[in-house]
């Protein structure tokens, strides 16, 4: 069992999601594995009407544009080599992503392709094409692009349900330690920080799977030790 516990608008998770989705490929037939995706909110407090990217990334982590710049060119780097777009720059905006939130919870309570699915275009929407991810329109669309019911979205969306659970799971993530992301904690116990390269998400996905006992991994345990 893996928990991939990440934000929307995080593009070390677009890159740990993409790493960590590679990795599991070259490691087929010989580690078998489900992600689960857990929330987490980078800016809960952001406001409907969202901000812009530089401006927030600036006085967020106290940093000059030049600096920014050149993170901004680091994170593009890597996402590039993984095969994703990061196009994100001067004029794109920060958005509140707890409804996106709610509709990858209704999608993994569907199944676990779904949700993946939903995911890895909800980081395109935002990260590759500019989208606004928090406009329940553009999410309905997200929804049935990734193969969801479009109607049954929007219902969701509409309702405000599942958003008891978002916040429990949100809180029971940052209880057990998790305080930045994306964080991969595998059976429950083993601990994976950042937005690592597939070659050291399969060097650990193998020794965890080669030193797993046979028991069934159960919830994710109340501190994950990390590994390198």
């Amino acid at each position: 069992r893996i928990d991939f516990v990440s934000a929307v608008a995080c593009p070390w998770c677009a890159v740990g999601l993409t790493s960590l989705q590679q990795a599991l490929a070259r490691l087929d037939g010989e580690v078998r594995a489900e992600i689960h995706l857990q929330p987490f909110e980078l800016n809960p407090q952001m406001a409907a009407e969202g901000e812009d990217a530089g401006e927030h990334i600036m006085r967020k982590y106290g940093i000059d544009e030049a600096r920014m710049d050149a993170n901004r060119t680091a994170i593009r780097e890597r996402a590039a080599a993984l095969g994703f777009a990061y196009n994100v720059g001067h004029g794109s905006r920060v958005w509140n992503t707890f409804d996106a939130h709610r509709l990858l919870h209704w999608a993994e309570l569907q199944d676990n392709a779904h949700a993946l699915a939903l995911k890895q275009a909800l980081l395109r929407a935002y990260f590759s094409d500019g989208g606004n991810v928090s406009d329940r329109n553009v999410l309905v669309r997200i929804a049935r692009d990734a193969g969801l019911d479009a109607d049954e979205a929007r219902r969701v969306l509409d309702s405000g349900e599942y958003a008891d659970e978002v916040r429990a799971q949100e809180r029971h993530f940052q209880q057990a330690g998790i305080h930045s992301v994306p964080a991969t904690i595998v059976n429950g116990t083993h601990l994976i920080s950042g937005g690592q390269p597939p070659e050291v998400f399969e060097r650990a996905l193998r020794e965890i799977a080669g030193t797993a006992t046979d028991s069934a991994p159960g919830n994710t345990a109340a501190r994950p030790q990390a590994r390198k």
